[in-house]
């Protein structure tokens, strides 16, 4: 009887991120909008499911449409300046207001067990309190913030004991200074700050956008900050994009491996982002999500894994993995976090200053994007780094590929004496050459 269930195979894939995510300290900034529009119940489930899968959680509140929907319904204009707003005794006493309420109302939701909830059996504990120091924004350009403010500190060394104990840590968008004050911060600084002082292995920014578009309005999966920083400097100051833009930026210059972008408006953008290959918004990190190296006898097993579809095709002609770990070193490889998504040989014939492009492939998954052109240019750098002066392959399926690239059909004279000799001539493999010199 067959009794497939879709997510089996979603469930199966998942299970190197599973493992991988398991201690690691993610600090997750939930902007208030999610709240507001009835998003939160579902956040707060994946909230649970991480913390039960062992993620050491950190999450930060934000609560500006609340505070603005109280002070519209009490008169209040709040002054803006710089992108943020002044806030004086007034908005203050609504900010600490709706600051409390929304904690209790996490902390009564993150309480939830009863029989036929999500929740059921988890018991998660939820601490907050005075662990962001803060400080006055001061008088700018003339302006008194009053009690407004910026992050000064972050007690790292008391939210990451809460985390030892399996705590779950809750922080608002408030910060206490040491004369005894409070003061209303920019939830995004606190989760950038928050993140980079506990070296924590992921940033994550829940907002309205699904994450950066490029000109054409495709999604932009990965940048560096580098590549983020002028869409940065075009973003209006105070704005979502401005805030979550400037503190993934700030976080990856300062030590925070992977910072993410993604909508809340998305019913599965927080776990589809971090139990699938590709995820599904953008990542701002200095590391490559993507790249092409030298290969490691540690990629043997991916090798093979990406190999065998097309050995059974008879694409490849069949590599035992005593070959591959004997000729690794000639291996070029894409990997994709992790994952070997992509490959190339080159087999030096040094007698005739020749080498062999073989063993070309890449992932079905990952066809179309110019992969296959990549590694030929690697392999043809690497070739000319050795004195070659050209490079022949041997094909039965894939010969317009080379014909587009520069090759050309050749006899079996034209190759180097010893693959000559060992040529299969059941194959009947097409002989292609291109000159490289």
């Amino acid at each position: 009887m067959d009794t497939r269930f879709p997510f089996v195979d979603w469930f199966r894939n998942s299970s190197p991120y599973i493992n991988a995510h398991r201690g690691r300290t993610f600090v997750i900034l939930i902007e208030g909008d999610a709240v507001s529009e009835g998003r939160g119940e579902q956040l707060i489930q994946d909230l649970a499911l991480l913390h039960t899968l062992g993620v050491r959680l950190v999450v930060v509140l934000g609560i500006r449409p609340q505070v603005q929907g109280v002070m519209a319904a009490d008169g209040i204009a709040p002054r803006r300046h710089q992108g943020r707003w002044v806030a004086d005794e007034a908005i203050m006493s609504r900010v600490e207001r709706i600051a409390a309420e929304q904690r209790l109302w996490l902390e009564a939701r993150l309480s939830l067990g009863l029989p036929n909830t999500p929740l059921h059996g988890v018991e998660m504990t939820v601490v907050s309190g005075n662990l962001v120091m803060a400080k006055p924004l001061g008088v700018r350009d003339g302006v008194d913030f009053d009690r407004s403010g910026e992050v000064r500190r972050v007690r790292d060394t008391a939210i990451r004991g809460l985390l030892d104990q399996g705590s779950l840590v809750l922080l608002p968008p408030l910060g206490y200074s040491s004369t005894g004050e409070v003061f209303d911060l920019d939830a995004a600084e606190v989760a950038r700050h928050t993140a980079t002082a506990l070296e924590a292995d992921k940033l994550i920014l829940l907002g309205e956008a699904c994450g950066l578009l490029d000109e054409a309005g495709r999604l932009q999966r990965q940048l560096a900050p580098a590549e983020a920083e002028p869409r940065l400097a075009e973003a209006e100051p105070g704005s979502e994009l401005a805030r979550h833009l400037g503190a993934a930026c700030a976080a990856a210059r300062h030590g925070v491996a992977r910072t993410h972008l993604l909508s809340w408006q998305d019913h599965d953008a927080l776990l589809g982002e971090l139990f699938t290959r590709d995820g599904v918004g953008t990542m701002i990190t200095q590391h490559r999500y993507e790249q092409l190296r030298r290969a490691e006898i540690g990629d043997v097993g991916g090798l093979l894994e990406l190999l065998e579809p097309l050995e059974r095709r008879g694409m490849l002609v069949p590599r035992s993995r005593e070959r591959l770990e004997y000729e690794i070193d000639d291996y070029v490889v894409i990997e994709r976090d992790g994952m070997v998504i992509g490959c190339a040989a080159l087999h030096t014939f040094g007698e005739a200053r020749m080498g062999e492009l073989a063993c070309v492939a890449v992932h079905g998954d990952y066809r179309g994007g110019a992969r296959g052109d990549r590694l030929l240019g690697e392999v043809e750098r690497r070739a000319r780094g050795r004195g070659l002066s050209a490079l022949f392959a041997l094909t039965t399926h894939t010969a317009h590929w080379f014909f587009e690239h520069g090759f050309r059909l050749a006899a079996i004279d034209d190759l180097p004496p010893l693959k000559r000799d060992t040529y299969n001539h059941a194959r009947q493999s097409k002989i292609l050459v291109k000159p490289i010199a």
